[in-house]
């Protein structure tokens, strides 16, 4: 049984984002249930998918004035460095970190999502963000700073 299983507990209840959170549970379990000789190509779409997830994430944060600056995007930036650093080390003949990354991927998520993720669907909820179309009803009078909760300076 996986770490980490999809459960409403993880739903900010923001569709474009929780489609996209169940992915990602998903791939992770997937990695964490591949044999050492699969294990890398699992990573690989693992990459993949994260390096989309995130990506658009800060794309919205972008276009709708919250901060690319702050911390949830950093937050990003440094998961998306430590998982391709996984990867190097496969290739390098070595999976046990990437072992020791699925267990603290499937710790760190959650508290991500219901904190980073949810303040972040707030913000696209009260600026009337369309993620299908990228159409937003009022943006902000200045840039977000911060993560947007109420645990980060902004």
């Amino acid at each position: 049984m996986p770490t980490l299983n999809w459960s409403a507990a993880l739903e900010i209840e923001y569709p474009a984002m929780d489609d996209t959170h169940r992915e990602f549970v998903e791939l992770l379990a997937a990695c964490e249930a591949a044999a050492d000789a699969a294990l890398p190509a699992a990573w690989d779409e693992f990459i993949a998918h994260t390096e989309e997830h995130f990506g658009q994430e800060d794309r919205w944060m972008e276009s709708t004035g919250f901060s690319t600056g702050n911390c949830h995007s950093t937050q990003h930036k440094v998961v998306l460095q430590v998982l391709r650093e996984g990867a190097q080390r496969m290739a390098a003949g070595d999976s046990a970190p990437t072992r020791q990354m699925i267990r603290e991927l499937a710790a760190w998520f959650p508290q991500h999502a219901q904190s980073m993720d949810a303040a972040l669907a707030l913000h696209l909820r009260s600026v009337g963000f369309d993620p299908a179309t990228g159409a937003c009803d009022r943006l902000p009078a200045q840039a977000l700073h911060g993560c947007g909760g109420a645990s980060c300076g902004g």
